[in-house]
């Protein structure tokens, strides 16, 4: 049960922190610098704004993306491996795909224009990557130390 509720708050956490954040900009909230600009932006599509043609068929899709991760991690029992990380990156995910449905394009902010001005993303965005970088590092970690062992 220990293990649902770390995964449950850290769920609910995330998504709650990104929707107000995201919140102080849709009501207007701007700060432009000499790297960062913190404006609010609504990307159609996903990363780069890609995929944006499918319009209201994208929401759909992730959506659909996300139950079928969210079933995969319960019946494969990753869930007992990453609680906490499973639980940024679902909240996350859920926190841009509620983006999609009630402001028809996920609520970005931040704007790195540093040399290219492309990446432009939220707090969802963050706890996703972080989830998915510790995964993938702690996953080979474990594949070297069961190769050292055999």
């Amino acid at each position: 049960m220990r293990i649902f509720s770390i995964f449950f708050l850290a769920l609910v956490g995330t998504f709650i922190i990104d929707q107000n954040i995201k919140t102080i900009f849709v009501d207007g909230y701007f700060r432009e610098g000499a790297c960062i600009d913190l404006v609010l932006h609504y990307n159609k599509g996903v990363a780069f704004s890609m995929f944006a043609s499918l319009g209201e068929y994208l929401k759909w899709i992730q959506g659909g993306l996300v139950l079928s991760i969210m079933f995969y991690i319960f019946k494969d029992g990753y869930i007992f491996k990453y609680p906490f990380l499973l639980g940024l990156l679902i909240g996350g995910a859920i926190g841009n795909v509620y983006d999609r449905f009630i402001y028809e394009g996920v609520v970005d902010y931040v704007a790195w224009h540093c040399g290219f001005r492309y990446a432009v993303f939220n707090f969802a965005d963050v706890a996703i990557d972080v989830a998915v970088f510790i995964i993938i590092v702690r996953e080979f970690l474990a594949y070297r130390k069961s190769k050292k062992n055999t």
